[in-house]
């Protein structure tokens, strides 16, 4: 295994994750806050999962996001 092309791999999926779940986060804010479904001084429970099922590994993070 060439280390330095697996940590680049990792770090390349790892950047798609961030920027796509970012924009869709803010999207979905964005909707919500206008059609007033939430307000903004909501606090979101976070949670998000990464699976590799050839490795067998499942890793889960949690956290919130203050809207204001």
């Amino acid at each position: 295994m060439d280390e330095k092309i697996f940590n680049l791999e990792i770090r390349k999926f790892l950047k798609n994750f961030g920027i796509t779940s970012q924009q869709q986060i803010e999207k979905k804010v964005r909707e919500l806050l206008a059609n007033n479904s939430i307000s903004e001084n909501e606090i979101l429970e976070v949670e998000a999962n990464l699976n590799i099922q050839k490795i067998n590994l499942n890793h889960k993070i949690s956290g919130n996001i203050k809207l204001n």
